[in-house]
């Protein structure tokens, strides 16, 4: 997840501040669901393709990551796939995010604790700051079994009850 800022001379077609799902985090927490859903069995890399509905060789390199960081199992042979590494209750959102894209927030390729600002923008630190705790407090706070069941945290839920939640802005 990028929290993309803009740089002043540089002109970019984004927003100032751009909290983005990547491809692979999307894909990483589907190809995810599919394995909490069928958990405790193993998934072929090709059932879940089929079951997610998209291209094998790019969900092979997400388990991939999904494996070095230790939330998925591969298992080789006739019979072998994928499992979680743990049950669903106990990985979150933000364990597949991170396992696949890194920090969930960063400005200019730094974490926000990192920057510093002179002058009127001395204070920025505490606002990317805030926005990537805010992000954390949906991410790290949904499991893959709340996710799959629909049963996610009242906060979060609540969170798609504004009026303005499903609005583009």
């Amino acid at each position: 997840m990028d929290l993309g800022v803009d740089v002043p001379g540089v002109e970019q077609a984004r927003h100032d501040v751009c909290v983005q799902i990547s491809a692979r985090g999307d894909y990483a927490v589907r190809a995810a669901l599919s394995l909490a859903k069928a958990h405790p069995s193993l998934m072929s890399a090709q059932a879940i393709a089929q079951d997610q509905d998209m291209p094998r060789k790019f969900l092979e390199a997400v388990l991939a990551d999904l494996r070095r960081a230790g939330v998925v199992r591969a298992q080789r042979g006739a019979e072998g796939g994928y499992t979680l590494s743990q049950p669903p209750r106990d990985v979150t959102i933000g364990q597949i995010l991170r396992a696949v894209d890194g920090p969930l927030a960063g400005v200019r390729g730094m974490r926000p604790e990192e920057t510093k600002y002179a002058g009127a923008a001395e204070n920025l630190p505490n606002l990317w700051v805030a926005v990537r705790s805010a992000v954390r407090e949906v991410v790290d706070e949904v499991s893959l079994a709340e996710l799959l069941s629909g049963r996610m945290p009242a906060h979060v839920r609540k969170l798609t009850t504004r009026p303005d939640a499903w609005q583009p802005r």
